[in-house]
């Protein structure tokens, strides 16, 4: 039976540049599906832009720029943050598209026929920013202006027809759904707001808009636009090329196997997506985790804040890996996370050209003054070898099951680990000193050679660049990675010539 495994960051609103909150997103569901891919698993990684709604429509309009043409332009900085990023996603989604806009209309048409939708008036506060309505006690006044309390977002009283989803019929089966399935929503902490939310008791939902005019239109009545939170959700399914069902994408890959999204807009992911499922009969993605944000001080990034973070910049000064290593090893997923150049600086100094870089660099030098080059071939393994080899054999399982709970600190903090424990493998055992010894000595060689192999799949998904300069020291290519060989201690073969790597990374002088 094939292992399939789909994943989906959120789809970015393109009226601003990209932000570090941006490309955490995006390293982080590029990580899982990296390591789903090399243990075997056919991925379906998608990202892409939500370009519709009035928060899009006047920020095209204050750049004096036709719609389509303003979402055409930042929507392409997005995709050139994926390259950037150097992401594996395998589609990037735009909601301008026509697979996407006939997937929403039919979903429309879906939830219409179940007599899910109908027409009435709505009145209440709005906040463009978010795209959400919230209730009298979700708002505060604060120096004579109306915000959300938790995004301290500008709202606006709105009063107009509208079609509304019958959210409120869902609460139960909502309620029930959470308890059978507990690992719907993560982490748990996340998870007990939104229950709390739900008991508090849901309202009909709003699902069109009349007071403006970017969007999708609501079939046999085009004076409405879809609401753009089903219109956005959709395109996890539309993706997928929803609702050919007997199309191989749908069938190999819906439902998602995790919605990977910031915590500001779990609610709806995590309330208003499931209900939309469920009232039109489609099976529930499997798990939804709502990742802290990445702040700036002690606040979330925001346009209109000025506190926004390139993570360009970053990439600039230090390089792709060393951030990607950062935000993955001194964020705990799920928290929120502060970007402090210092940490930064010495996680590059100290884990990665340390400890690692460092590793790498004497064990092959050594390899090529002692062993002619080569990988040794007449070894005897000892005790202590078998101890650290066996080391990533007895923690396979574990390191699968803790991705599969996203436990990130559990992962990095074993590849830490190993590290250091290669480094005091390779000084205690002193090779240098087994010249007259040579059956130890190649042994010796051979075993930390053959760590830095399996530190390096692992390390793969995090820092692939990286890993894969370190691979070519035995000819390793990309598509020859797999995690199922960390099993075996006899990888590599001997005899066969290594190559020297340059310096992988290079220290920050403090």
């Amino acid at each position: 039976m094939a292992k399939n495994f789909y994943i989906t960051t959120p789809i970015y609103y393109p009226s601003a540049k990209p932000h570090m909150g941006h490309a955490y997103s995006s390293i982080i569901a590029d990580f899982f599906a990296r390591f789903k891919r090399i243990d075997g698993f056919n991925v379906n990684f998608l990202t892409g832009t939500d370009e519709h709604g009035l928060k899009i429509q006047r920020a095209a309009e204050e750049a004096g720029v036709e719609t389509l043409k303003f979402c055409d332009q930042i929507s392409q900085t997005f995709r050139d943050l994926s390259k950037t990023l150097n992401l594996t996603n395998t589609d990037f989604i735009r909601t301008t598209e026509k697979r996407h806009k006939e997937s929403v209309q039919y979903l429309w048409k879906e939830l219409e026929k179940n007599d899910e939708i109908y027409l009435s008036k709505y009145s209440g506060w709005y906040s463009v920013s978010d795209e959400a309505f919230y209730n009298d006690n979700e708002i505060e006044t604060v120096d004579g202006r109306k915000q959300a309390i938790s995004s301290k977002s500008n709202v606006e009283w709105v009063n107009e027809e509208s079609y509304f989803f019958r959210l409120s019929k869902w609460e139960k089966p909502l309620l029930k759904y959470y308890e059978d399935n507990p690992n719907f929503i993560l982490p748990m902490s996340k998870k007990k707001e939104v229950i709390s939310f739900v008991k508090n008791g849901l309202k009909d939902l709003s699902v069109s808009r009349k007071s403006f005019s970017w969007g999708v239109k609501v079939p046999d009545n085009n004076d409405h636009v879809i609401y753009v939170w089903l219109d956005a959700l959709t395109n996890y399914l539309s993706a997928l090329n929803y609702p050919n069902s007997s199309d191989k994408l749908y069938k190999n890959f819906w439902p998602a196997d995790i919605h990977l999204i910031g915590k500001d807009i779990l609610r709806f992911h995590a309330v208003y997506w499931p209900a939309f499922l469920m009232a039109s009969k489609i099976p529930l993605p499997k798990k939804i985790y709502g990742h802290g944000w990445i702040l700036s001080g002690d606040e979330k990034m925001s346009k209109s804040k000025g506190n926004i973070l390139d993570p360009l910049e970053i990439i600039k000064k230090y390089g792709l890996d060393p951030l990607r290593y950062y935000l993955i090893k001194e964020v705990s997923f799920g928290n929120d996370g502060n970007i402090s150049q210092e940490r930064l600086e010495d996680c590059l100094n100290s884990d990665l050209a340390n400890n690692f870089g460092n590793l790498c660099q004497r064990v092959t030098i050594f390899t090529k003054k002692n062993c002619d080059g080569k990988i040794p071939k007449n070894i005897k393994f000892k005790e202590n070898d078998l101890k650290i080899l066996d080391n990533f054999n007895a923690n396979l399982k574990i390191l699968r099951d803790k991705i599969d709970n996203q436990d990130l600190n559990f992962y990095i903090s074993f590849i830490v680990k190993s590290m250091f424990e290669t480094n005091k493998y390779f000084n205690d055992q002193e090779p240098w000193n087994k010249k007259d010894d040579l059956t130890r000595l190649n042994t010796i060689v051979y075993t930390t050679l053959e760590i830095i192999r399996k530190l390096s799949f692992l390390l793969y998904p995090i820092i692939p660049s990286t890993a894969l300069k370190v691979l070519n020291i035995f000819d390793i290519k990309e598509n020859e990675i797999k995690l199922s060989t960390l099993t075996n201690h006899l990888f590599l073969k001997g005899n066969l010539d290594i190559n020297i790597i340059d310096i992988l990374f290079k220290k920050v002088e403090k």
